[in-house]
């Protein structure tokens, strides 16, 4: 009879075709997560020419969905850890998809900014309990690649929905954007069915039959045998106030800095995504090409986040995002000084490297630092409380936008919060981490025996 440990099972797992279903399923759902989010950003002058509502107006309305997402990352991603991750991520794809589409059908902003709250808590509830998902599954040796990768749905949605934007809207009006969001209700069957349960959730509810099923797909060389017992380390173990452990075992400073960290680099990635298509048009360029922009800057982020992620399993991940940050705070700034229309658009791709790519390396950062047992809380509370840049940012850029300021001076104050984000990251006690604590005990059993042991 063995004793399993599900932990080192998956961290010392070859990557198979399980870990391949698991990677696309998460891939997917964050495509659809990311198209949600980046349609009103996509759709935003129309709507403003439409509802005929002025910049602050529109900043509120756009930050509707982002209290959504705040209250969701907090409540959706904490519940999962008791209802367990699967439920909870088809309860989001429902609230995103559906409310997302009914933003569609409304002609008030009132009415409009409470259908997008409510599509906001299923936005920002799906994110932290993919992340944990694809980081509980995740082989240790490439976790941040695979993390990143998947999460690079986010702006492959992203470009999806500025696609759709240049040939929709002009014939069909915004609305229609807002439709197409509904589909991903189609496949909630199928991912029920497909998506595996998280093992940690499966051993708490006795679900053992599951669970072995699950370890011999991420071990087919070694499938359990009858008579195995499953177990997790003691600090993968929640007491039932997982809220509470994410101050508990010096982990609370490093903590509130994730906190601050995600709060600079979601005003950063909200600033853009909801301002920038605006910020160019009146710059003087044409809907289509500031439609190219955001094309651009969210291929840049897919080529920042599986790039980060690549670094961040080569070098220190804390260091890899400390300089994304940086990068973040430059490249920004620079979009306001006039430049050759290629070149801005390097400098563009650049700030979606170093914006949504960073959100994404922070989130693999985030799930690698707190214990299986309270990641999902870990990530949604810092996705939580980050949304509160998120939320402020549309209102505050919306705002700067209608006292007509130069262009340099809007997107200066767009990247500044990078350098706070850089320092916050920097003073991560990386030595709580989870990936630490497992490293501790194996380092400590791999101690070779004292001479007095060996000769007994």
């Amino acid at each position: 009879m063995r004793q399993i440990d599900i932990h080192q099972l998956a961290d010392d797992a070859r990557f198979n075709r399980f870990h391949g279903l698991v990677l696309l399923w998460c891939a997917l759902i964050i495509i659809f997560d990311g198209y949600d989010l980046a349609v009103v950003g996509i759709a935003l002058p129309s709507i403003m020419k439409d509802m005929q509502v002025d910049p602050t107006q529109a900043g509120f309305m756009v930050s509707s969905a982002l209290f959504g997402m705040m209250f969701g990352a907090i409540s959706l991603g904490t519940i999962a850890d008791r209802i367990g991750r699967r439920w909870a991520i088809v309860l989001c794809i429902a609230l995103f998809s559906l409310f997302t589409a009914a933003a569609g059908l409304t002609r008030d902003p009132v009415l409009f900014g409470v259908s997008r709250f409510l599509a906001g808590l299923g936005i920002g509830g799906v994110m932290p309990n993919v992340v944990a998902h694809m980081t509980e599954y995740a082989p240790r040796r490439m976790r941040a690649t695979l993390v990143t990768l998947m999460f690079s749905g986010y702006a492959v949605g992203g470009i999806v929905a500025a696609l759709l934007g240049k040939g929709l809207i002009e014939s069909y009006g915004w609305q229609s954007v807002f439709f197409a969001a509904a589909a991903p209700v189609l496949l909630i069957p199928l991912i029920l069915k497909s998506l595996p349960e998280s093992m940690p959730f499966l051993l708490a509810k006795g679900r053992h039959e599951e669970l072995r099923h699950i370890a011999a797909r991420i071990d087919p060389d070694h499938p359990p045998q009858p008579g195995d017992r499953f177990t997790v380390p003691a600090h993968d173990k929640a007491d039932g106030a997982p809220v509470r452990h994410l101050f508990t075992d010096g982990r609370g400073f490093s903590t509130i800095m994730f906190w601050i960290a995600f709060f600079m680099c979601l005003f950063m990635v909200y600033a853009l995504s909801s301002w920038l298509t605006k910020l160019m048009a009146g710059a003087g360029y044409s809907l289509g090409s500031a439609l190219t922009f955001v094309l651009v800057l969210n291929a840049g982020a897919i080529v920042g986040s599986v790039g980060g992620g690549w670094l961040a399993d080569r070098f220190h991940i804390k260091y890899v995002l400390a300089a994304m940050y940086a990068l973040a705070a430059v490249s920004i700034s620079l979009l306001g000084v006039p430049m050759p229309q290629e070149l801005l658009f390097i400098v563009v791709a650049l700030a979606g490297a170093s914006t949504i790519g960073t959100q994404i390396v922070a989130n693999a950062y985030t799930g690698q630092f707190y214990p299986m047992a309270i990641r999902s809380t870990g990530l949604g509370f810092a996705l939580g409380i980050g949304r509160s840049g998120a939320i402020l940012a549309p209102i505050l850029i919306g705002v700067l936008v209608g006292l007509q300021l130069p262009l340099q001076q809007n997107f200066l104050a767009i990247g500044i919060p990078g350098l706070v984000g850089m320092l916050a990251v920097l003073l991560i006690d990386h030595g709580r981490s989870a990936s630490h604590q497992h490293a501790a005990p194996a380092a400590e059993a791999a101690k070779p025996a004292p001479a007095t042991a060996a000769r007994a």
